[in-house]
């Protein structure tokens, strides 16, 4: 009765260890996952922290030459404002004496489609 005592608590033994080095095994599993994840996640920080660089790097360069573009524009609109306004001073007189005349210098005439009803 004692052997098979002791060939039970042998294997209540066995049983707990292997019990414990599941458990050892389940605990290393899940901090590989861990660490992995948090590899994964510094090397996706990392990506977006390069990708970015390079976005703000374009980005900086297009919108460069769009401000020297724009400035490039707004003095050429200007110009042509300035340029409009003293053609305005210029025409100014002659045509509204023109229209002055065309209004002022009425020259009645029958028209042609008038027909005499007599």
């Amino acid at each position: 009765m004692t052997s098979q005592s002791q060939g039970i608590h042998q294997l209540l033994q066995a049983e707990k260890r292997a019990k414990d080095k599941l458990e050892e095994a389940k605990k290393r599993k899940v901090k590989r996952i861990k660490q992995a994840k948090d590899e994964a996640i510094a090397e996706i920080d990392q990506y977006r922290m390069q990708r970015d660089k390079e976005f703000r790097m374009r980005q900086s360069k297009i919108m460069g030459s769009q401000s020297n573009l724009s400035e490039e524009i707004e003095e050429q609109t200007l110009e042509k404002i300035k340029e409009l306004h003293g053609s305005y001073n210029k025409y100014m007189e002659s045509v509204l004496a023109q229209v002055l005349n065309m209004v002022c210098d009425v020259k009645p005439e029958i028209h042609l489609n008038y027909r005499a009803t007599n």
